[in-house]
């Protein structure tokens, strides 16, 4: 039996050791779905239920096993459905390839059928490399290419396959004109900054008083080097949201998260510093950063075309956050003022303390702060964590305390909904002897989430471990967006964009076969994510919670709350437990600060 280009490919696909492709099926890639079959399902096809989850599981699968993710999709509509969670791993630099069909070359042009010009639709999300394979010699280069671009590169490729050419003879490129050859080694030096540029960067650290680093994912590998540095320098380390597992928050002088979901202590530690290291991180809100004139400012970043952004760095370093730091720490003198780290340390201190107050006010029925704080201390050493975006990634960047080899992302730049379920997912066939969580708003749940579950399922039974908890906040209100509109817009919240339907979401799960705990009391959080926990299957954990808890800024003041509270009084009156009386003081613990 003669080699089919769809053949080869899945037969490269092992080649580059690539053990699982997420996707959907359709008549588009029919030559690679019966490649699939004659090689008994290797690499593995995961089925999917929509495409965009199968473009959100290949980046949840890259970001938490850190090898190369791909899914694949149909021509035309399939194609279309990959786009978000495909900019979801472009903007995080994630690396994944998409393989999607196409209509056959003899109908090209003719508006036929479910032909869409993938070109011009993948040249954004694919813009470091797409290409399209018209003849089988042009395999295996632009594979191998797609492959190691994404790697390299860490983004998003695409290759777009014809119908007709997956069911095409293989013909191997010939050592002639015009034919191009390819291998299948992936291996690169990792960049260090000249020494002067070392020099300069010493300078600044030796000079400063008091500083103030800043990691983000690109530090994941450093955390050595971070940790050493800190220690010599007296430095408190704040963490972009994609960096919060980089260091354990049980370090005293780790502030935790910064930004609109950030700490106070982070907050606080920028605001007074004089002095800012940035490592790995292209953490956007200048607001949160030093005054432009307050300090001196360094990063250290391995793609040259992140660097110098957000702020006006004396020095910008390009080159591995790892080896870049094992280079200037010999040149970084010791400083034995400690009284910048104890502030810090006091802040860090405090702050927790003032965070578990504010998990143990009152709240109708449960408050979410209380739901993420008992989660916290019980996620064992080697825990997957996906929060969703909503007002459900202010409880993880705040209450999680992440430590030793826990791992936790969500979608931090397209901040899109919806893929907390299917990135865990992804981590399962990743990482399927490690337990995962999934941290999710009632909101994300309807838009996808939901579907999701059967994907679980089918397959959790393949899984070493079987554990994976989705915990869904049960609130029927699109809570981040009403909080925006109140705090930001001064308006009240709209209800017919807000108000979510009722659904059963732990009723679901069991109608699935997986688990289902539902807590409708502030007594019952803590049992309800002990049964979670010890569940020999998927479980579903429903919180019912309050929608009146502010996901408060690290900078807001009383005067912004107090404008929100009006506005819920403004309108929602027909909600009595938002406007009850004593929300105010209710409302005023949450303040960060207060004591």
């Amino acid at each position: 039996m003669s080699t089919t280009v769809g053949d080869f490919v899945l037969q490269r696909l092992r080649d580059w050791g690539v053990d699982h492709v997420f996707g959907y099926a359709g008549d588009g890639i029919n030559g690679l779905l019966s490649a699939w079959e004659k090689a008994g399902n290797e690499p593995k096809f995961v089925q999917a239920r929509h495409e965009e989850m199968a473009a959100f599981e290949a980046v949840g699968y890259a970001k938490f096993t850190g090898r190369v993710g791909v899914c694949t999709a149909t021509s035309g509509p399939g194609a279309i459905h990959l786009l978000n969670g495909l900019y979801d791993a472009k903007l995080d630099h994630v690396p994944v390839v998409a393989i999607v069909g196409q209509t056959a070359r003899s109908a090209m042009g003719g508006s036929y059928q479910q032909e869409v010009d993938l070109h011009t639709l993948f040249k954004d999300v694919a813009s470091e490399y797409i290409e399209t394979v018209m003849v089988p010699e042009q395999l295996p280069n632009v594979l191998d290419r797609a492959i190691r671009i994404a790697a390299s590169r860490r983004t998003v490729t695409a290759l777009i396959i014809p119908s007709d050419v997956q069911e095409l003879e293989y013909t191997a490129p010939s050592h002639a004109f015009k034919m191009v050859p390819s291998s299948l080694d992936l291996s690169w030096s990792a960049p260090v900054p000249a020494a002067d540029q070392l020099d300069r960067a010493a300078e600044i650290l030796n000079a400063g008083e008091k500083i103030a680093i800043l990691v983000g994912q690109g530090a994941r590998g450093a955390v050595d080097e971070v940790t050493a540095l800190a220690e010599m320098t007296g430095a408190g380390v704040a963490k972009a949201l994609l960096g919060k597992d980089v260091l354990s928050d049980d370090l005293p002088w780790v502030t935790g998260s910064i930004g609109l979901l950030g700490t106070r202590p982070s907050y606080e530690m920028m605001m007074d510093c004089d002095t800012l290291l940035v490592v790995g991180s292209n953490f956007p809100y200048t607001q949160f950063l030093p005054a432009f004139d307050q300090a001196r400012a360094i990063q250290i970043d391995l793609d040259p075309t992140m660097i110098g952004m957000r702020y006006p760095f004396e020095v910008n370093l390009v080159g591995d956050a790892a080896r870049t730091l094992r280079e200037l720490i010999p040149l970084v003198q010791r400083k034995n003022d400690r009284s910048w780290r104890s502030g810090i340390e006091s802040n860090v201190a405090r702050w927790w303390e003032v965070m578990e107050r504010r998990a143990h006010t009152s709240a109708d029925p449960i408050n979410p702060e209380l739901v993420f704080h008992e989660l916290s201390g019980r996620l064992p050493s080697n825990a997957i964590l996906a929060a969703d975006s909503g007002s459900a990634a202010n409880w993880y960047a705040r209450h999680i305390k992440f430590r030793d080899d826990m791992r936790g992302s969500l979608s931090g730049t397209l901040a899109t909904m919806g893929p907390g379920v299917p990135y865990v997912i992804g981590a399962k066939f990743g990482l399927p002897d490690r337990p995962a969580y999934a941290l999710v708003g009632d909101g994300a749940m309807q838009m996808n989430g939901i579907n999701e579950l059967i994907t679980i399922a089918k397959y959790w039974q393949e899984w070493a471990d079987p554990r994976l908890v989705v915990a869904v906040l049960h609130n029927n209100d699109l809570n981040q967006v009403t909080w925006e509109l109140r705090a930001m817009g001064g308006s009240p919240q709209f209800l017919p964009s807000q108000e979510l339907p009722e659904f059963p979401y732990a009723g679901y799960a069991r109608l699935l076969g997986l688990h289902g705990v539902t807590a409708e009391k502030p007594e019952e959080v803590a049992p309800a994510w002990d049964e979670a926990l010890r569940s020999d299957r998927p479980c579903v954990v429903e919180f019912r919670t309050d929608p009146a808890v502010p996901p408060i800024p690290p900078h807001a003041t009383w005067d912004q709350l107090e404008k929100a509270l009006e506005s819920i009084v403004r309108g929602d009156t027909d909600r009595v437990s938002m406007v009850k009386e004593g929300v105010k003081s209710k409302v005023q613990e949450f303040l960060p600060g207060k004591s």
